[in-house]
């Protein structure tokens, strides 16, 4: 393997590491609030055709970088459309205390 691809999967590896803290302070709080739908969608699309493209042009790092993304990303989307639906149900629900949110 090139320096070209080592350079690759540590691009990868913070780009897609980047939506990691996001997805632990969504799944602690279970609040969602705040996050944008539109955002989140035009995400998932947009690394979703990255990784249509590493396959097309067999790149490992794209390919491995956009499969981990496009878990995060969909997580957050299912958290964010859950956690709405759950605070319009139960507006308390998603209440959490300053000390749990870290």
């Amino acid at each position: 393997m090139s320096a070209v691809h080592y350079l690759g999967f540590v691009a990868g590896l913070l780009t897609c590491g980047a939506g990691i803290p996001q997805v632990i302070l969504t799944w602690r709080t279970k609040r969602a609030r705040d996050l944008s739908i539109w955002q989140l969608l035009m995400l998932d699309v947009g690394v979703s055709l990255w990784f249509g493209y590493g396959l097309l042009v067999n790149d490992l790092p794209l390919i491995f970088a956009n499969v981990f993304s496009i878990a995060c990303y969909t997580l957050l989307i299912v958290m964010k459309l859950r956690y709405d639906r759950a605070e319009l149900i139960f507006p308390s629900a998603g209440e959490v205390s300053a000390a749990d949110k870290y």
